[in-house]
């Protein structure tokens, strides 16, 4: 084998670097194997058995996503180890937002030179998001392109199936007039607005080692922190109340992601007053000298997923998430639309003026 893979080596590729990553990421994939799955690790194409004896209608849901520029931040601090988590959590929330449970999951790994301890570290954050979302890493695939990417640095993209009964598809219509709308915290920025964080960044002078202002630990484990996965508390609550419409906020904060789900003639009206604050929020505004509603525009400001309830249901969908060990609040409400061409989004600031966007 040596002497035939000689020339691709001389080349750039190392295919029997590539074999060792495979023989150290089998066991962390085979460890989220549920039972629809019926292929193992190093075959062409990942083999899922759906069970549909739970579903009267089922209908499939997909979402792929990657990590975007928060990798550069991982590249220099040596944050390799959780960016695999934002990986399934892009995408696996995505597709939460319709009520679909994820049954499995893919990945692409992309490098200039591979680094089999580096893409170890970061397979074992895809595999336990996988974990955490209660699906299967059925596969995924490494390539490793000399020339193509800078020194140390890869890519990475997540793919990303699930199920939801037609019935059962949450998608916003029934929202209305008065029904709450429920904040479930983030952890910090997730996967969104890196490129804005690393020119905030640059201005500080801060290093990833240095204390993050205002806050506990350092600038690098506030900003590597990874995107929460929701699934599994949501998924709970959807069992037993009926959950008009929810939100996960990526790109494009609240003003780009909220109306989404709004049906026509309503907007949401929302406090700021009413959720706490990661730290990393309050320093990035400071510091980048920015607005509240571009904070707003950019980031979920402390609020990674929203669900729309029943006025009557809130106070009991709030008391299930905070069993289930989910910080959340009841964070506005929807009212409605002022004007047919009206702002979809309304937020009080902490100041007390309002802004709409």
């Amino acid at each position: 084998m040596s002497d035939r893979a000689e020339a691709y080596r001389r080349a750039g590729v190392d295919i029997a670097a590539a074999g060792e990553l495979v023989n150290r990421i089998k066991p962390l994939a085979q460890a989220t194997f549920n039972k629809g799955v019926i292929t193992d690790i190093g075959g062409f194409g990942g083999l899922f058995k759906l069970d549909l004896q739970d579903f009267e209608e089922p209908v499939l849901v997909s979402s792929t996503d990657g990590v975007g520029t928060k990798l550069l931040l991982a590249f220099e601090m040596d944050g390799h180890s959780t960016v695999g988590i934002d990986l399934v959590a892009m995408s696996v929330n995505d597709i939460l937002v319709q009520g679909a449970k994820p049954l499995f999951f893919l990945d692409y790994f992309a490098t200039g030179k591979l680094d089999v301890d580096v893409a170890e570290r970061v397979i074992k954050g895809v595999a336990h998001g996988c974990s955490d979302a209660g699906c299967a890493l059925l596969g995924g695939e490494t390539a490793e392109m000399p020339d193509f990417y800078p020194p140390g640095h890869y890519d990475l993209a997540g793919f990303c199936v699930g199920i939801v009964d037609n019935a059962r598809i949450v998608d916003g219509s029934s929202i209305g007039i008065g029904d709450r709308v429920i904040g479930i915290t983030s952890t910090g920025p997730h996967s969104n607005g890196y490129s804005l964080i690393r020119k905030v960044l640059a201005q500080s002078g801060l290093a990833g080692k240095d204390k993050l202002p205002g806050g506990e630990g350092t600038l690098a484990e506030a900003l590597l922190a990874p995107t929460r996965i929701y699934v599994k508390s949501v998924l709970n609550v959807m069992r037993d109340f009926q959950v008009k419409g929810m939100v996960h906020v990526t790109g494009g904060g609240f003003y780009e992601n909220i109306p989404r789900i709004l049906p026509r003639g309503v907007a949401a009206h929302l406090s700021m007053d009413r959720w706490a604050m990661p730290p990393v929020f309050s320093w990035l505004k400071d510091t980048g000298n920015l607005s509240w509603p571009e904070m707003l525009q950019t980031f979920n400001c402390g609020i990674g997923y929203i669900m729309v309830v029943d006025q009557d249901v809130a106070d009991d969908v709030l008391n299930r998430l905070k069993a289930l060990h989910e910080t959340a609040w009841d964070i506005g409400e929807i009212v409605k639309l002022g004007s047919p061409d009206g702002e979809r989004v309304i937020v009080d600031m902490p100041t007390g003026d309002a802004c709409v966007g």
